[in-house]
């Protein structure tokens, strides 16, 4: 893993030798956006060629620094139009080609996007997904560019009229702004490495994915007033994934969003092999906002609260399996495994256990 990770910083130094910092947005530990557009005329100043051929020649030389410094072998998606479209261009033709890489544009819609073959291998698009377009009767990106707007949003919502645009190769996503999500809320999600069948188990890995969360909240100053839990069932259940929620008193202390968590799972769940988990805190107020009851004891409280930050900190300094509970050495447990997980593919994200 450290060497993976050695070489991406090694080839983002390369990226930098072609556009500034602020022209470079990594994706994940594997793929990254570079806009050209303000060395593109400094590299290649001759003006009766193209930028279409611009772009090939300087991604070229980009594939060439790269294999020359790191011994990889790279391939790059380009387009003249937007980042959506050099996406697409890397997954669904630079691999096949010669040169490893492949340019799309605004005239290659008709012609390349909305012939891509399977559904899944469009930006945006999984499993689920697909099965929902499917019903609304659209079984391709072509039929999914040229369906009705209105009735994508009324099903799907925002995300049905982000897909029709996409598919019809627009979108405004900038490499110079990065994303910011407007929820307000944090979580943490995982697919199980297989069905978890007994109860104790699912219970051990939602106590460790509260446990995380808690920890980003803390990092970020916050308490939450909402707790969310959605477990997804086997295939060989055929059952709908369960989702469930509750409103709490101010929290950010592990001991009481674990409770919580558990209370509602056990709430809840009447049974099922389960291999999907999922656990979110939401509706935050500053950390400072303390509520009592009469039958706390506002010492504890504040022994429990020194004692959890001495522990926030010597995670934070030395990693988080510097300190572990025992039941992190059971079968069923995943810190330990997803504490060596790297970069945006390890889906659900990290933060808690770094």
């Amino acid at each position: 893993m450290d060497l993976y990770i050695k070489k991406n910083i090694q080839i983002q130094h390369i990226f930098q030798n072609y556009a500034s910092v602020e022209d470079i947005l990594p994706y994940s530990i594997d793929e990254g956006f570079i806009d050209l557009t303000s060395s593109l005329n400094y590299f290649i100043p001759d003006r009766t060629v193209t930028r279409k051929d611009k772009l090939d020649m300087i991604s070229g030389r980009i594939q060439r620094d790269i294999w020359r410094e790191t011994g990889i072998y790279s391939t790059v998606g380009m387009s003249n139009s937007n980042p959506l479209l050099a996406k697409l261009a890397l997954d669904n033709e630079a691999k096949h080609t010669a040169t490893m890489r492949a340019n799309w544009s605004y005239e290659d819609v008709e012609t390349k996007v909305w012939n891509i073959p399977h559904m899944t291998d469009f930006w945006g698009i999984g499993k689920r997904m697909e099965k929902r377009l499917n019903k609304l009767g659209i079984f391709s990106i072509r039929e999914l560019a040229n369906s009705n707007p209105d009735i994508l949003k009324k099903e799907l919502g925002v995300a049905g009229l982000d897909l029709f645009f996409h598919a019809n190769g627009i979108d405004e996503s900038n490499v110079h702004k990065s994303y910011k999500p407007k929820s307000h809320g944090l979580g943490n999600s995982q697919i199980l490495p297989r069905d978890y069948e007994h109860q104790a188990d699912i219970e051990l890995i939602l106590r460790e994915m509260a446990e995380q969360v808690a920890i980003r909240l803390r990092r970020a100053h916050k308490k939450a007033c909402q707790v969310s839990i959605s477990i997804g069932f086997s295939k060989l259940e055929g059952k709908r994934s369960l989702q469930a929620q509750m409103k709490i008193e101010p929290a950010n202390n592990t001991r009481v969003l674990i409770s919580h968590v558990i209370a509602l799972f056990r709430k809840k769940y009447q049974g099922g092999a389960v291999r999907s988990v999922s656990v979110s805190y939401a509706n935050f107020v500053d950390e400072t906002i303390q509520v009592f009851s009469l039958f706390d004891n506002p010492e504890e409280i504040d022994k429990e609260e020194r004692l959890q930050a001495a522990i926030d900190s010597i995670r934070q300094e030395f990693g988080f399996t510097t300190l572990q509970k025992a039941n992190a050495l059971q079968e069923a447990s995943s810190s330990l495994a997803r504490s060596k997980l790297i970069g945006g593919h390890s889906a659900g994200g990290l933060d808690g256990l770094k």
